[in-house]
Protein backbone atom coordinates (compact mmCIF):
# COMPACT_ATOMS: atom_id res chain seq x y z
CA UNK A 1 0.00 0.00 0.00
CA UNK A 2 1.56 3.36 -1.01
CA UNK A 3 2.15 6.07 1.56
CA UNK A 4 -0.70 8.53 1.95
CA UNK A 5 0.00 12.18 1.04
CA UNK A 6 2.14 13.93 3.62
CA UNK A 7 0.22 15.86 6.24
CA UNK A 8 1.02 17.07 9.78
CA UNK A 9 -0.25 13.82 11.31
CA UNK A 10 2.07 11.51 9.33
CA UNK A 11 5.35 13.43 9.25
CA UNK A 12 8.45 11.28 9.70
CA UNK A 13 10.14 11.54 13.11
CA UNK A 14 13.20 13.79 12.78
CA UNK A 15 15.11 12.08 15.60
CA UNK A 16 14.62 8.65 14.00
CA UNK A 17 15.71 10.06 10.64
CA UNK A 18 18.81 11.54 12.28
CA UNK A 19 19.66 8.08 13.62
CA UNK A 20 19.29 6.62 10.12
CA UNK A 21 21.52 9.36 8.69
CA UNK A 22 24.21 8.64 11.29
CA UNK A 23 24.04 4.93 10.42
CA UNK A 24 24.38 5.65 6.69
CA UNK A 25 27.35 7.98 7.20
CA UNK A 26 29.24 6.02 9.88
CA UNK A 27 30.92 3.52 7.50
CA UNK A 28 32.31 6.47 5.47
CA UNK A 29 33.29 8.71 8.38
CA UNK A 30 37.02 8.96 8.71
CA UNK A 31 39.72 11.43 9.68
CA UNK A 32 39.39 13.31 6.38
CA UNK A 33 35.61 13.92 6.59
CA UNK A 34 34.61 17.53 7.23
CA UNK A 35 30.99 18.64 7.78
CA UNK A 36 29.61 22.02 6.77
CA UNK A 37 26.01 22.76 7.78
CA UNK A 38 23.83 25.22 5.89
CA UNK A 39 22.14 27.76 8.18
CA UNK A 40 19.91 27.07 10.02
CA UNK A 41 18.51 23.54 10.00
CA UNK A 42 21.57 22.11 8.29
CA UNK A 43 23.79 23.51 11.05
CA UNK A 44 21.59 21.89 13.70
CA UNK A 45 21.88 18.53 11.93
CA UNK A 46 25.61 18.95 11.33
CA UNK A 47 26.17 19.61 15.05
CA UNK A 48 24.43 16.37 15.96
CA UNK A 49 26.12 14.38 13.16
CA UNK A 50 29.56 15.75 14.06
CA UNK A 51 29.15 14.60 17.67
CA UNK A 52 27.61 11.22 16.81
CA UNK A 53 30.30 10.40 14.25
CA UNK A 54 33.15 11.62 16.47
CA UNK A 55 34.74 13.68 13.70
CA UNK A 56 38.02 15.46 14.45
CA UNK A 57 37.91 18.23 11.82
CA UNK A 58 36.06 21.22 13.32
CA UNK A 59 32.48 21.73 12.18
CA UNK A 60 31.84 24.43 9.59
CA UNK A 61 28.72 26.47 8.93
CA UNK A 62 27.73 28.30 5.80
CA UNK A 63 25.28 31.00 4.83
CA UNK A 64 24.31 30.95 1.17
CA UNK A 65 22.58 34.35 1.09
CA UNK A 66 25.08 36.06 -1.21
CA UNK A 67 25.22 33.15 -3.67
CA UNK A 68 21.50 32.56 -4.12
CA UNK A 69 20.27 33.06 -7.66
CA UNK A 70 17.35 35.13 -6.35
CA UNK A 71 19.57 37.53 -4.37
CA UNK A 72 19.13 40.35 -6.91
CA UNK A 73 15.33 40.17 -6.76
CA UNK A 74 14.85 39.40 -3.04
CA UNK A 75 17.89 41.03 -1.46
CA UNK A 76 19.58 39.86 1.70
CA UNK A 77 17.51 37.61 3.92
CA UNK A 78 16.87 39.41 7.24
CA UNK A 79 18.13 36.42 9.25
CA UNK A 80 21.42 36.08 7.34
CA UNK A 81 24.33 34.70 9.33
CA UNK A 82 28.00 34.58 8.49
CA UNK A 83 29.85 31.55 7.20
CA UNK A 84 32.50 29.94 9.39
CA UNK A 85 34.86 27.39 7.89
CA UNK A 86 37.51 26.66 10.57
CA UNK A 87 39.58 24.31 8.40
CA UNK A 88 41.45 24.47 5.11
CA UNK A 89 38.92 23.84 2.34
CA UNK A 90 41.62 23.21 -0.26
CA UNK A 91 41.74 19.45 -0.94
CA UNK A 92 39.25 18.70 1.88
CA UNK A 93 36.59 15.99 1.70
CA UNK A 94 33.47 17.96 2.61
CA UNK A 95 29.94 16.83 3.31
CA UNK A 96 27.43 19.66 3.04
CA UNK A 97 24.57 19.07 5.50
CA UNK A 98 21.07 20.45 5.00
CA UNK A 99 17.71 19.56 6.48
CA UNK A 100 15.49 19.32 3.39
CA UNK A 101 16.54 18.96 -0.25
CA UNK A 102 14.14 20.59 -2.68
CA UNK A 103 15.15 22.26 -5.97
CA UNK A 104 18.92 22.00 -5.48
CA UNK A 105 19.41 25.78 -5.72
CA UNK A 106 20.49 26.13 -2.07
CA UNK A 107 23.08 23.37 -2.52
CA UNK A 108 24.42 25.05 -5.67
CA UNK A 109 24.76 28.28 -3.69
CA UNK A 110 26.52 26.42 -0.86
CA UNK A 111 29.04 24.95 -3.31
CA UNK A 112 29.71 28.43 -4.73
CA UNK A 113 30.31 29.73 -1.19
CA UNK A 114 32.68 26.83 -0.44
CA UNK A 115 34.74 27.60 -3.55
CA UNK A 116 35.25 31.12 -2.18
CA UNK A 117 37.34 29.39 0.52
CA UNK A 118 39.27 27.05 -1.78
CA UNK A 119 38.87 24.01 -4.01
CA UNK A 120 37.76 20.90 -2.09
CA UNK A 121 38.86 17.43 -3.20
CA UNK A 122 35.26 16.23 -3.02
CA UNK A 123 31.85 17.56 -2.00
CA UNK A 124 29.05 15.24 -0.93
CA UNK A 125 25.59 16.01 0.43
CA UNK A 126 23.73 14.71 3.48
CA UNK A 127 20.07 15.59 4.05
CA UNK A 128 17.39 14.49 6.43
CA UNK A 129 14.59 14.53 3.83
CA UNK A 130 14.43 14.72 0.03
CA UNK A 131 11.07 16.32 -0.71
CA UNK A 132 11.32 16.02 -4.50
CA UNK A 133 10.92 18.84 -7.01
CA UNK A 134 14.52 19.04 -8.23
CA UNK A 135 15.41 21.78 -10.73
CA UNK A 136 19.13 20.93 -10.83
CA UNK A 137 21.05 17.67 -11.19
CA UNK A 138 21.91 17.49 -7.50
CA UNK A 139 21.36 14.46 -5.28
CA UNK A 140 22.24 13.53 -1.73
CA UNK A 141 24.73 10.74 -1.15
CA UNK A 142 23.30 10.39 2.37
CA UNK A 143 19.53 10.79 2.69
CA UNK A 144 17.47 9.49 5.61
CA UNK A 145 14.04 9.76 3.93
CA UNK A 146 12.64 10.46 0.47
CA UNK A 147 9.01 11.51 0.26
CA UNK A 148 6.87 9.11 -1.79
CA UNK A 149 5.37 12.07 -3.67
CA UNK A 150 6.94 15.53 -4.08
CA UNK A 151 5.38 18.25 -1.97
CA UNK A 152 3.58 20.96 -3.91
CA UNK A 153 5.50 24.25 -4.21
CA UNK A 154 2.95 25.88 -1.90
CA UNK A 155 4.10 23.70 1.04
CA UNK A 156 7.43 23.44 2.83
CA UNK A 157 8.94 20.96 5.23
CA UNK A 158 10.84 22.73 8.01
CA UNK A 159 13.17 21.40 10.68
CA UNK A 160 12.47 22.76 14.17
CA UNK A 161 14.56 22.50 17.33
CA UNK A 162 13.01 22.37 20.81
CA UNK A 163 15.72 24.47 22.48
CA UNK A 164 18.93 26.39 21.86
CA UNK A 165 21.49 23.75 22.80
CA UNK A 166 22.93 21.22 20.37
CA UNK A 167 21.22 18.27 22.06
CA UNK A 168 17.70 19.75 21.76
CA UNK A 169 15.16 17.47 20.14
CA UNK A 170 14.51 17.97 16.43
CA UNK A 171 11.14 17.74 14.72
CA UNK A 172 9.68 18.32 11.27
CA UNK A 173 6.84 20.73 10.57
CA UNK A 174 4.73 21.11 7.43
CA UNK A 175 3.95 24.73 6.61
CA UNK A 176 2.42 26.83 3.87
CA UNK A 177 4.98 28.78 1.85
CA UNK A 178 4.37 32.49 1.68
CA UNK A 179 6.61 33.12 -1.33
CA UNK A 180 5.23 30.38 -3.60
Amino acid sequence: MPDSPLNPSNLPEAEALLGALVAAMRPHAGPAMALVGIHTGGVWLAERLHAALGLSIPLGSIDVSFHRDDYASKGLHPGAKGSSIPFDVAAAEIVIVDDVLYTGRTIRAAMNELYDYGRPARIELAVLVDRGGREMPIFARYCAHTLAEPLPASRELVLARAGDDTSSLLSLELKDRHDA
